[in-house]
């Protein structure tokens, strides 16, 4: 659920229709006194002493009055809360007068219900929404909440569906009044020392924040078992406009010594515990990671190979689910069904977007492109049901998403061939928990769009080159595919996404596709090397221009994208390196932010956006390809106080990745991992990004809690709050890049590679390679390991033990070239098989593990 250019709605709560009174009606100007200091009671029979009236309830319950309790038996089958509800009409409201609202409740067995006040008409705006946690015992419950506005007829609701099996609810004592204190909410942030709470790498940087009161420096010292490691004096910093907090900054980064357990004093506070480890994204890799298996549709979900999370196969056509194997499209926007089934489900609801599917395929698929080399992915590192299949677990999880996203295309001899759907999803908004599976909605296609189309382009373009070594037929599919993209999206360039239509699923309208144009073209270009594309990204103005927003990237902001791949994909652009140095000048800018935090942030805007923690991503990309393409380590530092941030280095003093440190997010918006609202499911699985801080504060739990306040405090840990603590499947993507950084080699080995090819024939070519010592010891054994662009391959070689799996090749000295002593080289040659796509020089090589230049 994103903020514009994205928004989606909160899910439209409809109860029966004669319950539905007319907008009008609902919002005439008050007449009621006001409510006083001790308010009067808004609730009409609420200790149930004269009978239920005027209470009433849903159809598929009758309610009865039992030990002087309101009763109800809840039937068991339903899907959504709001399919079984219990309320009263016509309690008012006072613009701007804090109520408390109070009630006893009791459930068998126990069940989490939600208790509301709304508007009663659509859009059903919630004013106060709450999640009690019922038992058989009873208990007390109270909540208070301001009222945005005057209205005559508010509604008071128990919604009760969404169980499976059958429960009897009892409620009693329902009171409503106003002259109720604000419930002003402050989150517990801990100790005011604010550490990685994961932890930092031995070589790497090391910051911390403090949160005092103090303007002259403090000493600090950091410990572990004890035992004093080092000590100094705080950097006073001022007052931080993102948090509205004074903080000083330490600098610990000259301790090296692996260990954990260590803490950081500061101002009287001790801070959480953190480890010193080289090993520490190794772990965050394949845990970013594993967040896809898991967001499958159309597929079971096997708790053998995830524990607590096995799931039947969703919208996988089985009753009650319409299905995805033939799905229709909107009245009036085709006469076809197209059988759309796999993919991944965006976020925490149903729904399936190209556009937010082609951003999360890429960075999956660039993850493993830059890093084929270092074999930091490898077959069987995921646990999925492809593992041990011969190819990388990372390219058989994005391949999932981009066989979803090949379905999308529309037929040949149809209206606007070759373009794709925005999208489909239920046809109606459905409620939560909802497992994908109980999902009975209509699903429906909706209308083609260019952004789509481009998508689609880019990414079976890239996907072509990275799966030929593994899969030729899948590879060419793809190659296809995004050729005839490409043509219907210069045929029709200007098809955007309706902003409207955004009932059951996001709009993710964007009415600006030429960086979606760029993007493509580039990605079409390093696959094949050929005259159109190279001429229309040396067109763009997206390819000179400046595009390195302050905010970040995103799925509506591509160019980025397209200028990172030219800039890290080896190619033959003739301005290359303008387009090198003009991502180093973008990390450049990311890092004078940063620098300027004082929590070392690379993302600073007067107010955040949906999806926070996503931008700050996206922007170590760019740090982290500027470390790629030169080398210079300040860039992977920034990378690494990035982290910083994620992890706990922030003014809630909380990590945003679930089950990485201390405290952590648990509970993000989600229909499956519902544990918050039924103990019965899961929170959401080990490294999963929450969205993060969001000043738009756009659902009713931000609302009621954090009016107000400081960007970096506009969030909040509770399923109900969609527009800050969302998990979605293209902010899991950079967590995936930036991890995958991380845990591969970094620092520049000893040596040079030069890599020349002496000759080249249809179909083949004739390489040498150079390995020259330039360090001072020699070295005693060598391995050589590079991968080749596309599907090259080698065929024979000399003075040197080749050998190849996918796009990776392997060199190895034989005896006679065993030592390379300082300043000497080694050289050795091969013939390879061309494949299609053009032939050019790998850009990365490890001797024995480490980069050479």
């Amino acid at each position: 659920m994103r903020t514009h250019p994205s928004l989606k709605g909160p899910p439209v709560i409809r109860p029966p229709a004669w319950l539905a009174l007319t907008l009008a009606a609902a919002l005439v100007t008050l007449t009621p006194l006001p409510a006083a200091a001790d308010g009067p009671e808004q609730i009409v029979n609420g200790t149930f002493d004269s009978g239920t009236a005027p209470w009433w309830s849903t159809g598929n319950t009758a309610l009865e009055i039992d030990g002087g309790r309101l009763c109800a038996d809840v039937p068991g089958g339903t899907v959504n809360p709001w399919d079984v509800i219990i309320g009263q009409d016509n309690v008012a409201l006072v613009k701007d007068e804090t109520y408390e609202y109070s009630f006893f409740g009791i459930a068998t067995p126990g069940r989490v219900a939600k208790a509301l006040i709304q508007l009663p008409v659509d859009p059903y705006t919630q004013f106060l929404s709450a999640n009690p946690e019922l038992s058989v015992s009873g208990n007390d419950y109270a909540y208070t909440f301001t009222s945005p506005v005057d209205l005559p007829n508010g509604q008071v609701a128990f919604q009760l569906g969404g169980s499976a099996t059958p429960w009897r609810f009892c409620v009693d004592n329902v009171s409503l009044k106003g002259g109720a204190e604000p419930d002003v909410y402050r989150p517990d942030t801990g100790p005011r020392v604010r550490v990685n709470m994961v932890g930092y790498l031995p070589s790497g940087p090391k910051n911390a924040t403090v949160v005092t009161e103090e303007t002259e420096p403090v000493g600090w010292t950091l410990r572990r078992e004890g035992a004093t490691v080092a000590h100094g004096d705080t950097v006073p910093r001022g007052v931080d406009p993102s948090s509205g907090q004074n903080v000083h900054s330490i600098d610990f980064g000259s301790v090296t010594t692996p260990g954990t357990g260590y803490t950081l004093e500061a101002d009287g506070e001790t801070s959480r515990p953190f480890d010193i480890d080289a090993n520490l994204y190794e772990e965050l890799r394949a845990d970013a990671l594993k967040f896809y298996y898991t967001q499958r549709s159309g597929t079971p979900i096997l708790d053998a190979l995830r524990p607590g999370y096995g799931r039947p196969a969703g919208h996988a056509g089985a009753a009650p689910n319409q299905g995805d194997v033939a799905v229709p499209c909107q009245p009036g926007v085709c006469d076809y069904t197209l059988n759309v089934k796999g993919g991944w489900y965006d976020a925490g609801d149903h729904g399936k977007y190209v556009v937010n599917g082609g951003i999360s395929v890429h960075q999956l698929m660039s993850a493993f492109e830059r890093s084929k080399t270092d074999g930091t992915h490898g077959d069987g590192d995921l646990n999925i049901p492809e593992s041990g299949n011969g190819v990388p677990d990372i390219l058989d999880e994005a391949r999932w998403e981009q066989e979803f996203l090949l379905s999308m295309q529309v037929p040949d001899g149809r209206p606007h061939a070759g373009m794709a759907h925005h999208k489909i999803h239920d046809a109606a908004w459905t409620g939560l928990p909802l497992l994908p599976h109980l999902d009975p909605q209509k699903r429906e296609l909706h209308p083609v769009s260019t952004a789509a189309t481009l998508n689609l382009a880019a990414t079976a373009a890239q996907a072509s080159r990275l799966f030929a070594p593994y899969d030729a037929a899948f590879a060419a599919r793809n190659l296809a595919a995004a050729r005839k993209a490409w043509a219907a999206a210069k045929a029709d360039p200007a098809r955007y996404a309706d902003p409207a239509d955004g009932v059951g699923g996001g709009a993710y309208n964007d009415d600006n596709v030429t960086d979606e144009f760029y993007w493509a073209a580039a990605e079409l270009y390093l696959t094949t090397g050929e005259k159109e594309f190279k001429d229309y990204v040396l067109a763009s103005p997206h390819h000179t221009g400046d595009i390195w927003r302050d905010r970040g990237f995103d799925w509506g902001n591509t160019a980025q994208l397209g200028r990172l791949q030219l800039a890290s994909v080896p190619n033959t652009l003739p301005d290359r390196a303008r387009v090198r140095q003009s991502v180093l000048e973008g990390a450049d800018k990311y890092l004078a932010v940063a620098k300027a935090h004082p929590y070392g942030l690379p993302y600073n805007p007067p107010d955040f956006d949906w999806g926070s923690n996503n931008l700050v991503l996206n922007n170590l990309v760019v740090m982290a390809v500027a470390h790629d393409i030169s080398g210079t380590a300040k860039y992977r530092d920034g990378v690494l106080e990035g982290m910083d941030y994620l992890f706990g280095r922030n003014a809630l003093n909380q990590s945003y990745v679930t089950g990485y440190g201390e405290v952590a997010s648990k509970n993000q918006h989600s229909r499956w991992y519902a544990h918050q609202l039924d103990p019965a499911l899961p929170n959401p699985p080990r490294g999963t990004l929450s969205g993060g801080p969001n000043s738009g504060i756009q659902d009713p739990v931000a609302q009621a809690k954090l009016r107000g306040c400081a960007p970096q405090f506009c969030y909040i840990d509770d399923i109900e709050s969609w527009s800050t603590n969302e998990l979605t499947i293209n902010w899991n993507s950079p967590l995936v890049w930036i991890s995958s950084f991380l845990a591969a080699p970094a620092p520049a080995g000893a040596c040079t590679v030069t890599y020349t090819t002496h000759g080249q024939w249809p179909g083949g070519f004739n390489t040498q390679v150079t390995v020259v010592n330039t360090g001072k010891k020699a070295i005693n054994g060598w391995t050589l390991k590079w991968s080749f662009p596309g599907g090259q391959e080698v065929r024979s070689h000399w003075s040197a033990d080749l050998s190849q799996s996918g796009a990776t090749v392997t060199a190895r000295n034989l005896g006679w070239n065993k030592t390379i002593k300082p300043g000497d080289s080694i050289t050795f040659g091969f013939l390879g098989a061309e494949a299609p796509g053009p032939n050019l020089r790998p850009e990365r090589f490890l001797l024995n593990g480490t980069l050479c230049r």
